[in-house]
């Protein structure tokens, strides 16, 4: 029997981000620990997908025994009074600042409204779950095919699930939830990794992300590959790379770690570290900055596939919020970990 023909998958473009989620943590990447917890029906595709971090992704021609390959959660037609809905548990809880609603690749079959509501529960059980107190986050909200929804949250608290209603039915490709963590420091004596996304750090700007994004770097975990890395491209001119990393909270660094797994004819040679305490600013005036902050860690020698760790030589520079990784001269990084105390 001849295998199926496909043809090209389409994949979905990225969302233009605001500023508030640019200056935000996906709390419901699967990276971060996240999980479909509950669908009233998965029939054409399941809740798990509308977690995927990866862009949704469309294949022409792929079918299942269920119908049409969807890249995304998609019910069946409702037939009945109601709507569907599911339970999602976050990576981490955290306050929400908003949602990117993603109906990519979703025409005749999108869900034409949605809303969102929030709890703070310890148990993941559904039953348990039903009889919570929940907040609403998201008024329920018009939806269009083939679209990225930005669309920011009401209410306020902390929350580690969500509950997702979608009127009648139909289907999303993608739920980005953007917020910050809660919880993360609390202990002020303990070490933590002050840039982990988990806890609340972010990539600020790189100037080159050719082969993967610098977020990866902040993940959980050692890289599975070299794509769930940071790779620029092979540099032809002076210079180095870099990106900038904003810290979940002021601390000390007391020890920097530097991951090259899976990097093995592509990992930098060498790399240092500038930091300082920002205070104010965009995003976009940090580049600048940038260029100016005070080394933390001078150039040191990498080896392929390996952990580096560094402790020796670290610049006392006092408690600081950002800092600029350098790579030199170019090539790919699996994680990067920053570990120190909080400042008071």
């Amino acid at each position: 029997m001849a295998a199926p023909q496909f043809g090209a998958p389409v994949i979905a473009p990225a969302a233009d981000l605001p500023d508030w989620a640019l200056r935000s943590v996906n709390l419901a990447d699967p990276r971060l620990g996240a999980q479909a917890i509950f669908a009233s029906d998965e029939f054409f595709a399941p809740l798990s997908r509308m977690l995927d971090p990866a862009p949704a992704v469309f294949i022409p021609g792929k079918y299942d025994d269920h119908g049409k390959w969807m890249d995304g959660w998609e019910t069946r037609r409702k037939r009945t009074t109601g709507h569907d809905w599911s339970i999602i548990k976050l990576g981490r809880k955290g306050t929400i600042s908003g949602f990117d609603v993603d109906t990519s690749h979703f025409t005749g079959n999108y869900a034409p409204a949605i809303a969102i509501e929030g709890t703070d529960a310890t148990s993941d059980d559904p039953a348990v779950l039903e009889h919570a107190a929940w907040t609403p986050l998201l008024e329920a909200t018009s939806l269009q095919g083939n679209s990225h929804h930005l669309l920011k949250a009401i209410g306020s608290g902390a929350f580690s699930h969500l509950r997702i209603h979608i009127y009648p039915d139909g289907g999303v490709a993608r739920l980005r939830v953007y917020g910050q963590p809660v919880g993360s420091f609390d202990d002020p004596g303990a070490t933590y990794d002050l840039a982990a996304l988990e806890n609340g750090g972010r990539v600020v700007a790189c100037n080159d992300a050719h082969y993967g994004s610098p977020s990866n770097i902040l993940l959980p975990g050692r890289g599975v590959n070299m794509g769930d890395g940071w790779e620029t491209r092979r540099r032809r001119e002076p210079g180095n790379d870099w990106c900038i990393v904003e810290l979940g909270a002021a601390g000390i660094i007391e020890r920097i770690e530097v991951d090259t797994a899976h990097f093995r004819g592509n990992y930098p040679d060498r790399c240092s570290v500038q930091a300082a305490r920002v205070e104010g600013g965009t995003d976009q005036s940090l580049i600048t900055q940038a260029m100016f902050w005070p080394v933390l860690m001078n150039e040191q020698k990498l080896e392929m596939h390996a952990i580096h760790s560094f402790t020796e030589g670290l610049a006392e520079l006092g408690p600081v919020t950002h800092v600029r990784f350098n790579i030199i001269p170019d090539g790919g990084v699996s994680r990067l970990r920053l570990w120190g105390k909080v400042s008071p």
